[in-house]
C-alpha cells in the first residue's frame, strides 16, 4: 500500500518510534516536576543548529484557550503574508494536526525525514542520559522545529505543552508570550493552588519579552504580574488594555468589537462560546504588540485572518438536525464556559430533548466536571475513550445517579453517539465531552455516512 509514494509502513515505522519512548499523555505513569529538564532538549536542538532559534516566535501557555488562541495568531499572521509554522497539542485524530505550516498538516513523508535525521541524535543522548532520557513529547517538539527550519517559515506560534517552566517548547526565545486562562489541572506537576500553578505558566515569560494574560482570578494574576515585574516584562491584560464587545451572534459566526491599544477591530469570529471572546481579545494583544515591534501587521489583516481561523474541538458543531456539539471540557473551568456557551447556543433554538455524551480521564476532576452539568441534560450517556487513563463508565455514571436525567452507559464514543441520537430525536441537542479524546472520537463518528 502507498500513498504519496510513500509506503504506509515506513510511515508506521517512524510512529512507533514516536510512541517508544516515556509518553505522559498516553501513559497511566505519574507525572512529577522531577520528570522534565530542559537541557536534554537543547541537547538534541543543539545538534541540529538551533532550529527553534531560526525564525521568530509567540509562545502561548494557559490552562483554557491556548490551542485557540495560537490558532488565531497562526491565522492572521498568514493574513498578513508570512510563512507560518503552527506548533500545537495535543491531537484530536492525527497527530500531524500538531505541525502546520500555513494550516497544511505536516506530511507523512516529512514527518518520516524528519524523524530519520532525528533518529541516530536521540540515541546517542538516551544513550548518554546525561539529564535524563528524552519522551515521545520532547522528540515531537524538536521534530516541529526542525520541519519549521526546513521551511523557512518566517514566524512560529508555539503552544505550551504542560505548564510553562519545564515544558519542552520553553527552549524558544519569543518575540512576545502569553497565557491564557488560568484554571486547576494536571496538578501532580504544576501544584495545587491556583498561585502554584500560575508560577509554573508564567515560567514561559523571559526578561524584556512582553506578555498579553487573560483575565485572571486574583491569586494568578498577582503571580503573573510579580513575574513581569521580575524580568522587566510589559504586561497587557485583556479586559482591561483589551475590551471585546459582542455586537450579535449568528449561526455561523460571532460578530465582535475588540477595542485595542493601537485601534478598534470589527471581527467576524467562526468560532463559538464566551469563553472564544477572552482568546480573541488575548490574541489581538500579541499581534498588537509583534506590531509594535516592526513586524507587518495591519487593521485589514486582522479581521481577515480571524474571519478565516478554524480550530477543531471547541464547542465545534457537527451537525444542525440534531444540533450536535463538540467541546473538550475536561475540567471545571471548562465545564463552568461549556454550560454558559450552550446556553447563549440554545436561547434562539428550542430542542425537544438535551442530550450529554460524556467521557473523562481518570487524572481529571470528573465529579466537579459532572456536577457542574449535571441538572441541564434530559439524559446522559456515560462512555469512554480508547486511551489508557479512560475512566470507567460506571463510574463516571454513578455521579449522575442523584439528578433529573436519564442516565446510561455506553461502551464507547460511537455507540454513545448513536444512542445519543436514538434516545433524543432530530429536534434534540447532543454534546459530545469530556476529555479531547471524546472530542477526537466524536469528530470520527461525525464522518460516518448519514452523519
Amino acid at each position: 500500500m502507498c500513498c504519496n509514494g510513500l509506503h504506509m509502513d515506513k510511515y508506521q515505522d517512524a510512529l512507533n518510534y514516536l510512541y517508544s519512548f516515556v509518553d505522559y499523555e498516553t501513559s497511566r505513569q505519574v507525572r512529577s516536576s522531577e520528570n522534565y529538564d530542559l537541557r536534554r532538549m537543547e541537547e538534541l536542538l543543539a545538534c541540529f543548529g538551533n532550529p527553534h532559534l531560526a525564525a521568530p516566535c509567540v509562545h502561548v501557555a494557559g490552562t483554557k484557550g491556548k490551542g485557540s488562541t495560537a490558532a488565531m495568531i497562526a491565522s492572521v499572521l498568514t493574513a498578513s503574508g508570512y510563512h507560518i509554522g503552527l506548533y500545537t497539542s495535543p491531537h484530536l485524530i492525527d497527530i500531524r494536526e500538531r505541525i502546520r505550516v500555513d494550516g497544511k498538516l505536516i506530511s507523512q513523508a516529512a514527518l518520516v525525514g524528519c524523524i530519520e535525521r532525528l533518529r541516530p541524535e536521540v540515541e546517542l543522548i538516551n544513550t548518554r542520559a546525561t539529564y535524563g532520557r528524552l519522551t515521545t513529547f520532547e522528540v515531537l517538539t524538536a521534530l516541529g522545529f526542525l520541519y519549521f527550519s526546513q521551511q523557512k517559515v518566517d514566524f512560529q506560534v508555539v503552544e505550551v505543552g504542560l505548564g510553562g517552566r519545564l515544558d519542552a517548547t520553553n527552549v524558544v526565545r519569543p518575540e512576545v508570550c502569553a497565557i491564557t486562562t488560568l484554571g486547576m489541572d494536571h496538578m501532580e506537576v504544576l501544584g495545587d493552588t491556583l498561585a502554584k500553578i500560575a508560577a509554573e505558566k508564567a515560567g514561559i515569560i523571559k526578561r524584556g519579552v512582553p506578555l498579553v494574560s487573560a483575565r485572571q482570578e486574583t491569586e494568578a494574576a498577582v503571580v503573573i504580574e510579580r513575574f513581569c515585574k521580575r524580568h522587566k516584562a510589559e504586561l497587557v491584560r485583556a479586559g482591561v488594555d483589551i475590551v471585546c464587545i459582542v455586537l450579535r451572534e449568528c449561526k455561523s459566526a460571532q460578530f465582535l468589537e475588540i477595542k485595542g491599544r493601537r485601534g478598534n477591530y470589527s471581527v467576524e469570529l467562526p468560532l463559538y462560546g464566551r469563553f472564544q471572546r477572552e482568546n480573541v481579545a488575548v490574541a489581538v494583544g500579541v499581534l498588537e504588540i509583534l506590531t509594535e515591534r516592526g513586524f507587518h501587521i495591519t487593521e485589514h489583516s486582522i479581521v481577515e485572518g480571524l474571519r478565516k481561523v478554524r480550530w477543531s474541538g471547541r464547542f465545534q458543531l457537527l451537525y444542525r438536525r440534531p444540533l450536535i456539539v463538540a467541546d473538550g471540557a475536561h475540567n471545571l473551568q471548562s465545564a463552568h464556559e461549556l454550560k454558559a456557551a450552550m446556553v447563549d447556543f440554545l436561547r434562539d433554538r428550542p430542542c425537544d430533548k438535551r442530550v450529554l455524551v460524556i467521557g473523562m480521564s481518570s487524572d481529571k476532576d470528573y465529579v466537579a466536571v459532572a456536577q457542574e452539568l449535571a441538572g441541564i441534560f434530559d439524559v446522559v450517556v456515560a462512555t469512554q475513550s480508547r486511551h489508557l487513563r479512560a475512566l470507567a463508565t460506571d463510574k463516571l455514571a454513578g455521579v449522575f445517579a442523584n439528578t433529573n436525567a436519564t442516565v446510561m452507559t455506553a461502551p464507547n464514543v460511537m455507540t454513545a453517539l448513536d444512542e445519543a441520537v436514538k434516545l433524543g430525536g432530530k429536534n434534540a441537542f447532543i454534546c459530545a465531552t469530556g476529555s479531547l479524546f471524546i472530542v477526537g472520537e466524536a469528530l470520527k463518528w461525525a464522518r460516518k455516512p448519514n452523519y
